[in-house]
């Protein structure tokens, strides 16, 4: 429920460009007996404005709320600007600044003719401050166009409130348009959801129907093209679409049908508006086609540039097997070597193979062939990874800084958008991106636009794990087009110590499975059980590493929801791992009980909190008084979170495997069943055979596990990065 705070603006902390607001506010008056104790003082409030101005006083709506790391602030949902109705006030209003040329003396003059009703005289017959001495033309004109025009603004807000805007959305719409707002709306609503990124086309399909728009207007089935584009990637990872199948979900957006002839004319003005590309037959969102265009061109420029003088590069890397004591095969010498001397690599291979070998050899000849000490070594390159756990993996493993691609590009999160950009670029003259068959297509273009163009790069990564989560599949292509410089790592090194479950990987990636491979040793054991067993037997196998530090088990599932859902499991098995405890305190979250010890996973990048999508934490401690409050420890990192927040974790004694990428456990416990039909396919199951360390344990069916590996049909993704690869940009 809403409450509102009087007062008057002090002074901005932030403002973002799009109308959002940090700043401070002296509270005169509340109608909340929990904001009284800010009468007289100041609080600091957040939201979004048109303008705010020291001099007006303003009628503030919202909540209040308390911020994990600045404390409590008023969450302002709406606001008013209440116009100056004393004397003293409409004087002070008129000597703002707002109206040039107009002193105390001159405001004075004009408040003691025109009284109290001074604003409305201005605005409704300017005509009548001639008779007050002092007052010129000059002055009466801009009194009256500066006051109309400030009125404007609040008027537009109340219009776009009237259509059905959010004061949030309207306040990003007037500070987006300004001036043009009714105007732009007026000729093309939607024109709203290509500019403005925070407002999605359904919002605005709903109120340009209500507002009377054509269902069948042009500008509603081109809103609807460019929208279904994007949603089609974004769910299934392509980089281009078939005009047939565009027609298909055109239908089910408009609600009713339009002619193939209406389609053609309308892709024709998305293209001369260089909204979307036509090439082959095939309709690629602008974006995305220069994104591919880009990464192609790069990496192919990087790839042809001749290669460094090797002289003493073999010789340092016999010093480097001296120096970290081991002893590299021929494949990892030419990848280390490789990396040296070109400037574009990848590095590909399974699990078990030294990819983190090779890194710290990679770094530590970069930093010896060019002289450079550890501190100037991280002036020069960066190691980065897609996710947290990933970047942190990777950081222990080469005692060397390491942070994500986002990090790294400083992405705003109110913006949405990089500081490290085509027009900012970073200095660093080498990257190592590691987990590579993470990165989407426009996270590899963003990467790409925001180094130098003659900025060495090597990709490490394992081809066979799933795919991005955003569309393309950028490490597949490239190493697939065969035109790239690419080492592949075939021998393996951690046979001794889980021979078994990097077996299974590798009978996966070949789809030969073998039963007789489970249940030799204890690294690697199936148990074959019924649907219904399934739960029983996690339960029980978690209940002989109850005392185990379950940071270091992982429960992996392909779905949250049905019989042995991930749902589910989380219910029945935090019970074993963190019992409940009168000690402990507990909170509900929708219809979930969190209990102090639990486990949990963080499911946005929240990168002020330097805490990403899929970073596990513990719950250190719940505050269940009236300031809500949860805060989870992430590695040392910890982090308060409060109801607006909340949706921002879950449990996770049982994870996606899709959240899994990036991380490995000492233990997984995977369920593979029919039940999952719909999610069981090669990639999948590799990825999580992947991601154990140690122990790893099938349960479910083994018919359903053998027809996973020979389900391929999911990997198929259409993008054109191998073919302008092998073929060149046409």
């Amino acid at each position: 429920m809403s409450v509102f705070i009087k007062g008057k603006f002090s002074k901005s902390i932030f403002e973002n460009g799009s109308g959002y607001y940090i700043g401070l506010f002296k509270v005169f008056d509340t109608d909340d007996q929990g904001l009284s104790d800010y009468i007289g003082k100041s609080i600091t409030f957040t939201g979004y404005f048109h303008e705010l101005n020291q001099n007006d006083t303003y009628l503030f709506y919202g909540k209040k709320v308390v911020h994990t790391k600045y404390g409590e602030q008023f969450q302002v949902e709406s606001y008013e600007r209440c116009r100056p109705e004393e004397k003293d006030s409409i004087v002070e209003f008129l000597t703002s600044g707002l109206f040039k040329g107009i002193g105390e003396k001159k405001a004075k003059a004009i408040v003691d003719v025109l009284g109290k009703d001074t604003l409305k005289i201005i605005l409704t017959n300017p005509n009548n401050l001639i008779l007050i001495p002092g007052i010129t033309k000059k002055n009466i004109d801009v009194l009256h166009t500066q006051l109309k025009e400030y009125e404007s603004s609040y008027e537009t807000i109340i219009y776009l409130n009237d259509m059905g805007f959010s004061s949030k959305d309207a306040m990003i719409i007037y500070n987006y348009y300004k001036k043009k707002t009714k105007e732009i709306i007026e000729e093309n609503i939607y024109q709203i959801v290509d500019d403005i990124l925070d407002i999605n086309f359904k919002k605005v399909d709903a109120i340009a129907l209500r507002k009377g728009v054509d269902s069948l207007s042009t500008i509603r089935i081109r809103a609807a093209l460019l929208y279904i584009m994007q949603e089609v990637s974004n769910t299934y990872g392509h980089a281009y679409y078939y005009k047939e199948e565009l027609l298909q979900f055109l239908y089910r957006v408009l609600g009713s049908s339009i002619l193939e002839s209406t389609l053609d004319e309308e892709l024709i003005q998305l293209e001369c508006d260089s909204k979307i590309v036509i090439k082959d037959g095939r309709l690629y969102l602008k974006d995305m086609y220069d994104d591919e265009c880009l990464i192609v061109k790069r990496f192919r420029l990087l790839n042809n540039n001749k290669e460094k003088s090797a002289k003493d590069v073999f010789e340092k890397i016999e010093d480097l097997e001296n120096f970290f004591e081991i002893k590299y095969n021929s494949n990892q010498k030419d990848a280390i070597y490789k990396s040296y001397v070109r400037d574009f690599l990848i590095i590909t291979g399974g699990p078990g193979t030294g990819k983190t070998t090779i890194m710290n050899g990679v770094l530590e000849l970069y930093r010896q062939m060019n002289k450079l000490s550890y501190e100037k070594l991280q002036d020069k390159v960066a190691l980065l990874a897609p996710t947290g756990r990933a970047a942190k993996r990777l950081s222990e493993a080469t005692h060397f800084p390491a942070s994500t691609i986002h990090r790294f590009l400083k992405w705003q999160k109110e913006q949405n958008r990089f500081q490290i950009n085509q027009y900012n670029k970073s200095k660093v003259e080498f990257i190592i991106v590691d987990e590579a068959s993470m990165i989407d297509t426009h996270l590899m273009a963003s990467l790409l636009r925001g180094i130098s163009s003659n900025c060495k790069i090597v990709l490490v990564g394992d081809d066979h794990q799933l795919p991005s989560v955003g569309p393309g599949q950028v490490l597949r292509d490239i190493i697939t087009s065969g035109k790239l410089e690419t080492v592949e790592l075939t021998e393996l090194y951690r046979q001794k110590e889980n021979s078994n479950i990097i077996s299974l990987a590798y009978d996966i990636r070949n789809q030969n499975l073998q039963k007789d491979i489970f249940n030799i040793e204890d690294d690697l054991t199936f148990i074959e059980c019924k649907d219904v067993e399934v739960i029983p037997n996690i339960c029980e196998i978690c209940t002989t590493y109850k005392d185990y530090d379950y940071k270091k088990i992982q429960i992996l599932a392909p779905m949250y929801k049905g019989l042995n859902g991930i749902d589910v499991i989380n219910k029945n098995i935090k019970e074993i791992f963190n019992p409940k405890d009168s000690l402990k305190k507990e909170l509900l979250i929708g219809e979930v009980k969190f209990v102090e010890n639990d486990k949990v996973i963080q499911l946005s990048n929240m990168p002020d909190e330097n805490i990403y999508n899929g970073d596990i934490g513990l719950v250190e401690k719940i505050d269940v008084g009236s300031k809500k409050q949860i805060c989870i420890d992430f590695d040392g990192n910890k982090v308060k979170y409060t109801p607006s927040n909340f949706s921002n974790f879950r449990l996770a004694y049982s994870i996606s495997i899709h959240k899994s990428q990036g991380s490995e456990f000492d233990i997984v416990i995977l369920p593979v069943v029919k039940g999952y039909r719909k999610m069981l396919y090669q990639k999948l199951i590799y990825t999580a055979v992947t991601r154990a360390k140690q122990k790893l344990y099938i349960i479910g069916d083994f018919e359903a596990l053998d027809m996973a590996i020979h389900n391929t049909s999911d990997n198929v993704r259409r993008t054109t990065i191998m073919e302008y690869l092998i073929s060149g940009i046409k």
